[in-house]
C-alpha cells in the first residue's frame, strides 16, 4: 500500500497535470468552452469569441450552448457521456474541426462537459486525411488482390474435349454445380480434376464468393490443421499474436477445394468430418465454435473404396464426401480428344512463352496417340512447351515430338517385354497406328477416317472393337 505522504504527493502531481492540460488547451486551441450537466455554458476563454462573433467571453456564461453556438453537439454529450472525438462543426460560413468529452465527478456521475475547437479550418486535416486515405487506398487493393486470387480461373470451356468420355463428364459437373453438396472428382494426375473443381464452382449460386484450394499433399501433416481451422492468437510459442485465419473461414460462403484428399491422416479425417457434419470449427489453441457454410468438392488420384477396405481412409467420410462423384478419364481413354487439346494447349502456350501460334502436323498428332500419357493432360502440356521451345517452323512436324518421346515407332508389345513379334502381331500393330492416324487426321470424325482408310464405317468400328483402341465409340 502507498504511504499517506505518496498518495498526497501523487494527487499534487495528478491535479497539477490537470491544470497544466487545461491551461494548455486554453492558450494553443482555437476555442475552449466549459458546460454543465445542463449544458449551460460555465466557462470559455479568450479566443472562442472572436470565432462566434463577440468579444467578450462573459456574454456567454450562463447561456445554454445552442443559443451561443446553434450547431453544437454539447447537449448530447452531457446527456449520453459519449464522447465525440472528432467532428466538424459549421458555425454561418466557418467550419470548425472539434473535439468534446464529458466530465465525472468522484463518483462517475457526470457534471458537465468541454469542448476545443482543435483547428479554425477542416483543410489542416489534409495531410491527416490524405494519409488516412492512402492507407485505406493501400487496403482496398491487397484485398483486391486477394479477392482476385481466389477467384476461379477456369470454366467448363476450359474442360477441353468432344469425345463422349468428356462430354459425360461435363454434363455430370453441370448438375454437380446446380447444388451445394459435396463432390468427389477421382482421376488421374494431370487430367484437369481443379479445372473442373473451378468450373463447378463458377458455374453455381456461389460463384460469387470465394474458391480456396488446399492440396493436403503438399503441406507437412504438422500444419495441416492449423492451415485447415486456423490459430487462436497467441496459441503457442511463436504463434501470431494476431492469430491466423484458416481455409474454411476464407472460403465462408463459397468453395473449399481439398486435393488429394486421400493423403489426409487419419486424425485430421475425424476433425474434417465433424466440421462438414456441425458445420463448426474451432481454431487451434481456441476454445469458441465458429460457423461456417462452405462447400466441399473434393479430388484424388487415388481408389478411395480400396483405402476404405484397407483402413486407411475413414467409410464415414468416404460417404459424407462421396455425394456426387466425378469419375474423370485419363487422356489414353480419350484421345479422339487429342487433336483440340494439343492443339489448345499449343495456343496457350504460345501466348505464355509470347511465341507465333504454331499448328501441329497430321503425322506429329499421329505419333502423339502412340503415347500412353501416364502424366495426361499436364504431361502433353509438358511435351508440347518443349517441342514449341525446341523448333522454330509453324508447323510442329512429327520428328519434333520424337526427339522428346522417342521409340513410339516400335512395336509396343517388343518394346516392353522384349518377345519375338509374330507376323499377326507385327499386321495388327501396322493396322492400330493406321487407324489411329486416320482417326487424328480426321480430327476424329470416323466416317471421315473410314473413307481414308478404304473401309467402312461399321468395318473400322469392328477393328477398333477387335484392337482395343481406347476413347472411340460409335
Amino acid at each position: 500500500m502507498p504511504s499517506d505522504s505518496f498518495s498526497a504527493k501523487a494527487e499534487r502531481i495528478r491535479q497539477r497535470v490537470m491544470d497544466t492540460l487545461l491551461s494548455a488547451f486554453s492558450e494553443l486551441s482555437e476555442g475552449l468552452l466549459i458546460v454543465d450537466r445542463d449544458a449551460r455554458i460555465v466557462w470559455m476563454n479568450e479566443q472562442y469569441p472572436r470565432h462566434l462573433g463577440f468579444s467578450d467571453p462573459a456574454e456567454a456564461i450562463g447561456k445554454p450552448v445552442e443559443e451561443v453556438i446553434p450547431n453544437s453537439q454539447m447537449r448530447s454529450v452531457v446527456t449520453s457521456g459519449q464522447p465525440i472525438m472528432l467532428d466538424i462543426m459549421e458555425f454561418g460560413r466557418d467550419s470548425f474541426v472539434v473535439m468534446r468529452l464529458p466530465v465525472r465527478d468522484e463518483t462517475g456521475e457526470i457534471i458537465g462537459g468541454f469542448g476545443v475547437v482543435i483547428f479554425d479550418d477542416p483543410r489542416r486535416l489534409a495531410p491527416i486525411v490524405s494519409r488516412f486515405q492512402s492507407l485505406r487506398n493501400e487496403l482496398d487493393d491487397t484485398r483486391r488482390k486477394l479477392d482476385e486470387a481466389r477467384r476461379t480461373k477456369y470454366t467448363f470451356a476450359s474442360f477441353v474435349g468432344a469425345s463422349p468420355a468428356c462430354i459425360d463428364v461435363k454434363d455430370q459437373a453441370r448438375r454437380a454445380a446446380r447444388s451445394s453438396s459435396p463432390v468427389l472428382i477421382i482421376g488421374e494426375t494431370g487430367t484437369g480434376k481443379e479445372l473442373l473443381a473451378q468450373a463447378i464452382h463458377s458455374a453455381s449460386p456461389r460463384a460469387a464468393a470465394p474458391f480456396v484450394a488446399v492440396n493436403i499433399a503438399a503441406i507437412p501433416e504438422s500444419l495441416l490443421e492449423a492451415e485447415f481451422f486456423g490459430v487462436a492468437p497467441g496459441a503457442y510459442t511463436g504463434a501470431d499474436r494476431k492469430g491466423r485465419t484458416g481455409k474454411f473461414e476464407l472460403a465462408q460462403g463459397g468453395t473449399l477445394f481439398l486435393d488429394e484428399i486421400g493423403d489426409m491422416s487419419p486424425a485430421l479425417q475425424a476433425k474434417l468430418l465433424r466440421a462438414l457434419q456441425e458445420k463448426e470449427i474451432e481454431a487451434v489453441g481456441s476454445n469458441r465454435l465458429i460457423s461456417v457454410d462452405v462447400r466441399i468438392i473434393a479430388a484424388t488420384s487415388r481408389k478411395l473404396h480400396e483405402e476404405v477396405a484397407a483402413g486407411r481412409f475413414r467409410a464415414d467420410l468416404f460417404y459424407r464426401l462421396n455425394v456426387m462423384t466425378l469419375d474423370v478419364p485419363p487422356l489414353r481413354e480419350r484421345l479422339d480428344d487429342l487433336r483440340i487439346i494439343a492443339e489448345s494447349l499449343a495456343d496457350t502456350v504460345a501466348r505464355r512463352l509470347g511465341e507465333p501460334p504454331r499448328s501441329l502436323a497430321p503425322a506429329a498428332l499421329a505419333y502423339l496417340a502412340r503415347y500412353n500419357w501416364p502424366g495426361n493432360v499436364r504431361e502433353l502440356s509438358n511435351v508440347i512447351e518443349r517441342a514449341l521451345l525446341m523448333s522454330d517452323a509453324d508447323t510442329l512436324e512429327r520428328g519434333d515430338f520424337a526427339r522428346i518421346l522417342p521409340g513410339l515407332d516400335s512395336d509396343h508389345a517388343s518394346a516392353a517385354g522384349g518377345r519375338a513379334r509374330t507376323l499377326e502381331a507385327v499386321h495388327q500393330n501396322a493396322e492400330r497406328e493406321a487407324i489411329l492416324a486416320a482417326i487424328a487426321a480426321a480430327a476424329g470424325n470416323k466416317a471421315q477416317a473410314a473413307r481414308s482408310l478404304g473401309i467402312s464405317r461399321a468395318s473400322l468400328y469392328e477393328k477398333i472393337s477387335a484392337l482395343g483402341i481406347s476413347g472411340s465409340t460409335p
